[in-house]
């Protein structure tokens, strides 16, 4: 973040709060004009720093009531495998996120599904698509607190 000022990370906090604001609002948060704002966000995107612009869901209400977090111990750490992995979570829309990870577990996975039926289907597609040591899951009882928004430092230069 060194390479952002503090108006390209006021701008970033503002969109990561709230995508949908007008640029006139955003310039106004961030003490520019309309021009120089939207000027800035476009570098922000080119540069990588913003990588899109979405609307948040509640997936209970769309019907995804389970939230699984999913360890994977990879059976061994061959590129071949990482790749064959790489594809086969690509292919499960269910899996939302998936993390490599340092410690006694290779893969972290975040899965939602509607329903434990769902959860042991996807469960058998992954296992029958690559071969993997070791599978532990996690079923989420409530989500306390969540967050897309990187807590950004908007008050320091």
């Amino acid at each position: 973040m060194q390479s952002l000022d503090l108006i390209d990370r006021k701008i970033v906090a503002e969109l990561m709060r709230d995508a949908t604001l007008p640029i006139a609002q955003i310039a106004e948060k961030v003490g520019l004009s309309q021009t120089p704002c939207w000027k800035r966000i476009q570098k922000l995107e080119t540069l990588g720093v913003l990588t899109g612009r979405v609307a948040l869901a509640d997936p209970g209400k769309l019907g995804f009531g389970i939230l699984v977090f999913v360890e994977v111990e990879a059976p061994n750490h061959s590129h071949e495998w990482r790749e064959e992995f790489t594809q086969a979570v690509a292919q499960l829309p269910e899996v939302m996120e998936v993390y490599r990870m340092a410690g006694r577990m290779d893969y972290m996975l975040r899965v939602a599904v509607p329903d434990m039926d769902s959860f042991d289907r996807l469960y058998k597609r992954l296992t029958d698509a690559v071969p993997i040591k070791n599978v532990t899951s996690h079923f989420s009882m409530e989500r306390i607190r969540f967050s897309t928004a990187y807590p950004v430092d908007t008050r320091n230069r």
